[in-house]
């Protein structure tokens, strides 16, 4: 998933900003006309105007680093329940975003364009995370769609609920019976939900997964020949019912059971919301689309707990229609390793990025998984340490223990289809009090291993 694609991270993502330029239909009309090859590339929607500045600046600076590419916008967020419509019909941008679980599919299915021979003579494509490339790789081992951002879970909580609460801000939760502790202290001292979950879009089953993998869950196990589905099993059961405990015995959940990725931004940024569950780098989607007030925010890892706990990873990469051009393929990857890549590589690069972003007020320093390494990482921040403007302090409870978490990747095969078909199992459990997790999670096994056995 995004941090959320999305994250990002998500989009966990680079973001920059939404609908500043105009944009055309589905992909470039021609592809290239006056000499230059015009290439669409996708903005997240929302963002605030000084984020569309930023993106501006970006723009300006490519297209006269290669004066025969014009570079135009649309916005686009990837979810899951209209990605596919918008692939089939055409209305994609030139270059989009796509979440680690849906690179393999799509290029099996050759419904994004082998740019893997471009990508190739890049200096760093010998020199990415091998974790977090494998999302992008063809069969043959060559990069087809480029990862430009990894995460790992994290619980985000704000920190004026807990001063208001009568809880310490600077030592958040760092078990589940804690987490539950506190979010029952917030809701009865300040009214406001003290823990939310994501439950629809397929980010139900993405925060459900998460904990039950940060209790020592899977939920898929590789046979070999066969992929089984394993979410009938206690890490899941205890999961859920810890989210059913939450909502029927502690009533603090709040009243909204049906937010996806945007809503609970949006909710937890306006201080609605206590704590809740996304990808350790989604400071950035909180700034950018919702304006959230630096001071209230709060990051820590993920409580875990059982032999095999791990936090749940993913990421986004980068990826360019079918239907582009050899022309415009040759622009996209130019742009994609512009505009996402050289500031993760590249010391002047990352220096002119940081200094763009926060000249605009945008997050520069926010923490992620590195996507080649964590020296190269390392050497970024502080590469731009002259321009981190992030809540450092704020985020130490994640920052000092994000690289000690074992980071588990998201589930092999049909990875999106599983979320969706525990959404409603998430949604089950906080609006029927006598709903059965157990009951629950077995028929939604039944389901998944149909999908799985069909290879769907």
């Amino acid at each position: 998933m995004k941090s959320r694609t999305k994250i990002v991270y998500a989009a966990i993502a680079a973001i920059s900003a939404a609908g500043l330029l105009t944009g055309c239909g589905a992909g470039s009309d021609t592809g290239s006309s006056d000499g230059k090859t015009k290439i669409v590339v996708a903005i997240d929607t929302g963002l605030q105007q000084s984020a569309k500045d930023a993106f501006q600046t970006q723009v300006t600076a490519f297209e006269k680093a290669n004066p025969n590419i014009t570079v135009t916008s649309r916005e686009y967020t990837w979810t899951g329940t209209t990605f596919a419509a918008e692939l089939a019909g055409g209305t994609l941008p030139d270059v989009f975003t796509i979440p680690f679980t849906d690179g393999k599919s799509l290029i099996q299915q050759q419904q994004i364009a082998d740019i893997s021979g471009l990508v190739s003579k890049l200096p760093y494509a010998d020199k990415f995370n091998p974790n977090v490339v494998k999302n992008g790789e063809n069969a043959d081992g060559k990069i087809q769609a480029v990862p430009i951002a990894a995460y790992g879970q994290a619980l985000h909580y704000n920190r004026d609920l807990f001063k208001q609460a009568g809880l310490n801000p600077d030592s958040p939760p760092t078990t589940w019976d804690e987490v539950r502790a506190d979010a029952k202290q917030i809701a009865e001292k300040t009214g406001k939900a003290g823990y939310a979950t994501m439950t629809q879009s397929n980010t139900g089953g993405w925060i459900l997964t998460t904990l039950a993998y940060a209790m020592g869950g899977r939920a898929e196990s590789d046979g070999g020949e066969k992929t089984q589905a394993t979410v009938a099993t206690a890490p899941f059961e205890k999961a859920l019912t810890l989210l059913h405990d939450m909502r029927w015995k502690d009533n603090s959940m709040g009243g909204n059971f049906l937010y996806d990725w945007n809503g609970i931004n949006q909710a937890f940024a306006s201080g609605q919301i206590g704590m809740y569950v996304s990808g350790g780098g989604n400071y950035g989607s909180l700034v950018s689309q919702n304006q959230i007030d630096p001071k209230s925010y709060g990051e820590t890892v993920l409580p875990l707990t059982g032999e095999d706990a791990g936090a749940l990873g993913g990421g986004t990469l980068a990826a360019v229609s079918a239907k582009a051009t050899p022309d415009q393929q040759a622009a996209a990857v130019k742009w994609i390793d512009f505009y996402y890549m050289q500031k993760l590589f590249n010391q002047a690069d990352a220096q002119r990025d940081a200094k763009t972003l926060a000249a605009s007020g945008q997050p520069v320093g926010a923490p992620q998984v590195p996507v080649f390494d964590k020296a190269t990482y390392q050497k970024t921040v502080e590469w731009t340490k002259e321009w981190i403007n992030v809540p450092v302090e704020q985020m130490k409870p994640y920052t000092d223990q994000q690289f000690d978490q074992t980071i588990i990747p998201e589930p092999a095969k049909s990875t999106q289809v599983l979320y969706g078909l525990l959404d409603p199992v998430v949604q089950a459990v906080l609006t029927n009090e006598n709903a059965d997790p157990a009951k629950l999670l077995s028929d939604a096994q039944q389901q998944i291993q149909a999908k799985l056995d069909s290879g769907k």
